[in-house]
């Protein structure tokens, strides 16, 4: 039985309150990657690589020096160094101390920035107070200034003398020692950093990128000139089936739909075998984990060539058409601009704003049209390459029977079936609520999409034993309609009756909605081990709230979804940049999954393409550990440690209440 100390009470002086930088030294994985000291190297680079997109800028030099630090020196209008109006301190130095301090904040049209990466003033902020040491340059205004850091605090104050350079050369330069102890390694890797520099010269033509190794002692320079395009070439390893297709599609000041400037340039070049080559940036930030405007791209691509194998009748006969099989043998290289920009975490990983896919999809569709239409011959053997895609995967799609899960049980009859049988697409989506259950039966897409309502809270199964599982009607309806019986351990799992690829956990974005998706998480890990190892596990991310934005002149009315508060405050703070005032916005929370229309739930939660879905896996711990905490969390003779964890623990909760 777990006991507490007096030395464990929780007082008044047991809260801390962490300012400045030292939150991020408690927990550097929360602001960046912590395997090693690129991502706080590339927060210096993406600096400057704003400079260049804001227009102001040419050149882009780094040095990688024996002692793996690291100088980044760019000939843009360099960091202003007088005082801020409010904050009384150098700006220089408020921005490398100072969480939440930038230009980037500002995304007017005549803001500092208009289009960057940087949202939360953040960047170079972190990679200070990970830095052993860090030293700051500064040309502006004939004078050259210079600041110094030692762990994240002021080392050598502010200092200025008039310039050795002219007046007009202006720009910045900023060396950072990485600190060991915030990495599991200390050194940079190169190949990585090379890849990095390499493509921001690729994604701003006429900027010269320069990277002097002086631990190999070796230079590269890069300056392209033919764009996207030159650049993909030069990374396939196969000739394209056909002529690469390259464009690109901004919004102007008349834009209905979205604000100036926004838009892509895109290039893509399909081959029928080897390896493909993927890239894709948000205002010259990498997103190796793609997202929304990567969706944009392939739902554009789909929508043109569906239309054109329509026009010219080259449908083939029980051959249906998804929008992988043209996406599937793609390679691109995509650059989006985007007004502000919403990414999944502080890396920067992945794009989740919802606008991205239309804005993307917007432009690349009509011109990809009228591109196969200009090229019929090539736009023929592209759809020929389409179809036999299509066709391989139909033929390569694991079948079951889709009226029986196993030899012993019939299907619940609450669940409503998808059409397909491709297990490598279908998906099962568990839903809080008869109500909730019918709208997702509306807005689902019935093909690979089915549904299984849940009645009220399944019971907490930690401590149960398998051979009692079936006596809760909902945990047999469950197990029964994903054709799996419940096993100890991932090694006696038997998916071969698998009938869906994913199960989505979808409940309420509340208190209630979070406990019905622990039970069903812990049913999951404790009783169906082999499908959370596999990857098939996912939770949902519905939205808490509804924005409704009234027209305003060409621009018409918009709803706007916001997954929390956070996301509700950036929503408020982008609206009131665009001169929105507070007033005419109506915000609603919503309560619960029912009291969203099919259609809403269809775009937040169902659509592949705009949803948020989490995938379920034991993360940076072994199975053995997760097994402990889960033990802790939920088992009955648990509540003395779990008291002493939430004292521990609690105060970094966000509680709905």
């Amino acid at each position: 039985m777990a006991t507490r100390s007096k030395a464990g009470s929780y007082v008044e002086s047991s809260v801390r309150v962490l300012k400045g930088l030292e939150p991020v030294k408690e927990r550097p994985g929360m602001y960046t990657l912590t395997c090693d000291p690129l991502h706080v190297i590339q927060e210096v680079i993406d600096n400057s690589s704003d400079e260049v997109l804001a227009g102001f800028g040419t050149r882009i030099e780094v040095w990688l020096h024996q002692d793996q630090s690291v100088t980044v020196e760019d000939n843009g209008r360099g960091i202003p160094v007088g005082l801020h109006p409010t904050e009384k301190q150098p700006v220089v130095q408020l921005v490398f101390t100072s969480l939440h301090a930038g230009g980037k904040f500002d995304k007017t049209s005549g803001g500092a920035y208009a289009f960057s990466g940087g949202l939360h003033g953040v960047g170079v902020s972190v990679t200070n107070a990970l830095s052993s040491r860090m030293e700051v340059v500064v040309w502006r205004d004939g004078l050259e200034s210079r600041i110094t850091f030692r762990d994240g605090f002021v080392d050598e104050p502010l200092s200025s003398r008039k310039s050795p350079r002219r007046k007009s050369e202006t720009g910045t330069r900023v060396t950072a020692w990485p600190d060991p102890k915030y990495f599991d390694t200390a050194v940079i890797p190169v190949p990585r950093l090379t890849a990095l520099l390499r493509s921001k010269a690729v994604l701003m033509p006429g900027c010269e990128v320069i990277f002097h190794d002086e631990i190999a002692g070796t230079d590269q320079r890069w300056l392209y000139e033919g764009g996207l395009g030159e650049y993909l070439a030069s990374e396939m390893a196969f000739e394209p089936a056909v002529p690469r297709f390259e464009a690109e599609g901004f919004a102007g000041p008349d834009s209905e739909a979205f604000s100036e400037g926004e838009g892509a340039s895109w290039v893509a070049a399909w081959t029928e075998e080897g390896p493909l080559v993927r890239e894709s940036y948000v205002n010259l930030i990498p997103t190796p984990s793609g997202g929304t405007h990567e969706a944009g791209l392939k739902d554009g691509l789909f929508q043109a060539m569906k239309n054109f194998i329509d026009a010219h009748q080259l449908a083939v006969k029980g051959v249906k058409l998804l929008p992988e099989d043209v996406f599937s043998r793609v390679s691109f290289v995509l650059s989006c601009k985007m007004l502000d920009p919403q990414f999944q975490g502080q890396t920067k990983d992945r794009l989740t704003s919802r606008d991205a896919l239309k804005l993307v999809s917007t432009f690349v569709a009509p011109q990809f049209e009228f591109w196969l239409n200009d090229h019929v011959e090539d736009g023929k053997k592209l759809a020929e390459l389409v179809i036999h895609q299509a066709q391989r995967r139909q033929s390569a799609a694991p079948k079951i029977d889709r009226k029986k899960s196993s030899s012993v049980a019939v299907l619940p009859g609450k669940l409503t079936d998808c059409e397909s049988s491709d297990t490598s697409r279908t998906e099962l989506y568990l839903v809080e609520g008869d109500s909730a259950g019918g709208s997702a039966k509306v807005g689902r897409d019935k093909e690979f999409q089915a549904v299984l309502p849940l009645r009220g809270k399944i019971l907490n199964t930690w401590e149960v034993d398998p051979k009692r599982l079936f006596a809760s009607q909902i945990i047999h309806d469950i197990a029964t309609a994903i054709g799996v019986n419940p096993h100890g351990t991932a090694a006696e799992g038997d998916l071969s009756h698998l009938r869906y690829g994913k199960i989505c956990i979808l409940a309420d974005a509340d208190v209630d909605g979070s406990h019905i998706q622990v039970l069903l998480l812990t049913l999951f890990f404790r009783h169906f081990p082999k499908l959370v190892e596999e990857g098939h596990v996912f939770v949902a991310m519905p939205p808490l709230f509804r924005v409704e934005v009234p027209a305003r002149g060409r621009r018409p009315a918009r709803r706007i979804y916001c997954l929390d508060d956070r996301e509700l405050a950036r929503t408020r703070q982008k609206l009131a940049k665009e001169r929105v005032k507070p007033e005419d916005l109506t915000v609603a929370r919503f309560k619960g999954l029912g009291e969203m229309s099919a259609s809403e739930l269809g775009e937040t939660a169902l659509n592949p393409d705009t949803r948020c879905l989490l995938p379920i896996s034991w993360g940076e711990v072994d199975k053995r550990t997760t097994e402990v905490v889960m033990t802790m969390l939920m088992g009955h003779k648990e509540a003395g440690a779990r008291r002493t964890w939430l004292e521990r623990y609690g105060d970094m909760a966000r509680t709905d209440v």
